[in-house]
């Protein structure tokens, strides 16, 4: 019985160091890379961790600075793929890239 509660004592809080320590590598946070804006929009162009990916988060110019996005993208694989995408939908930019 002494045995059995020892192993208790000993294992729970190994197994417990270990697991916080093994979810802490698997969470990725997504970071602010650029801010931005043109026509009637602004945006900011947020990356994952490793980047990876790339969104962008995207507000109307008389929107409160602390107000939820007008609108959050898709992800893009480079921040100028997304930023293309942000001229060409909301900047109204006429460039080469964008559809017609």
């Amino acid at each position: 019985m002494k045995l059995i509660q020892i192993l208790k004592l000993a294992v729970i809080p190994v197994l417990t160091v270990l697991s916080l320590l093994s979810a802490s590598n698997k969470v990725l946070a997504d970071y602010l890379t650029s801010q931005g804006g043109g026509g009637n929009y602004r945006y900011e162009l947020w990356s994952t961790d490793d980047n990876s990916d790339y969104y962008l988060k995207i507000w109307s110019n008389e929107a409160s600075p602390e107000s939820d996005a007008y609108s959050t993208s898709t992800t893009f694989t480079s921040t100028r793929e997304a930023l293309i995408y942000f001229d060409c939908n909301y900047a109204e930019r006429n460039l080469p890239e964008c559809p017609r």
